[in-house]
């Protein structure tokens, strides 16, 4: 059973939010690179100190829901009923991923990403920072057995079907079309003895 935040908890994430808010807010009114951390940190009314406590970098305001998205697609892996297909169960989260970042509200945030060299930058070592920790979580599944190279293999995959479904006209075709070439690549490999290292006979 998940146990309910405390005070403590609480108060953190609400400060947190209220920071990213913030944020966003002065980057869609002003731009990205007109406005500061300390404009940032005056607009939400805490201390510059207290925005780093939350937010290691400017850029991650603009990626608030980071760790949370690499969770959920780890979860996917960890979670997953007994016996679940692999693939289906990953489908399913970055479908509702993509539901989130194709949201209309979503569309001036990936506007300003798309037009900021640095936040496209931020975002491509996001993407390879959740593809690692994905495979991670696969390789640690006894019940996958395949290899660590294997593992990174689709969970580039996948993690680029998120993207490449994000940027297209029709986001669920592009799913459509993108899933069955990943469920072909994870068929074709086969569970192994040795699956930290290399494949076993």
């Amino acid at each position: 059973m998940t146990v309910p935040p405390g005070r403590r908890e609480r108060k953190k994430a609400a400060t947190r939010q209220k920071i990213a808010d913030a944020a966003l807010r002065l980057f869609l009114e002003r731009g990205y690179d007109a406005v500061g951390i300390r404009d940032v940190a005056a607009e939400a009314d805490v201390a510059v100190t207290t925005l780093f406590s939350h937010f290691a970098s400017k850029e991650a305001l603009v990626f608030e829901r980071d760790q949370d998205f690499e969770q959920r697609l780890t979860r996917a892996v960890t979670d997953r009923a007994p016996h679940e297909p692999l693939i289906p169960a990953l489908r399913r989260e970055i479908e509702a991923l993509v539901r989130h970042c194709t949201a209309d509200r979503a569309a001036p945030i990936w506007r300003m990403v798309d037009g900021t060299p640095a936040l496209r930058e931020y975002e491509e070592s996001m993407r390879l920072r959740h593809a690692e920790s994905l495979a991670a979580a696969m390789a640690a599944d006894p019940g996958l057995r395949r290899t660590t190279t294997v593992c990174r293999t689709i969970a580039r995959f996948v993690i680029d079907a998120y993207a490449l479904a994000r940027e297209a006209a029709e986001p669920e075709a592009a799913l459509d079309e993108i899933f069955p070439m990943i469920e072909a690549a994870w068929a074709v490999t086969r569970p192994s003895r040795n699956p930290t290292g290399a494949a076993g006979p």
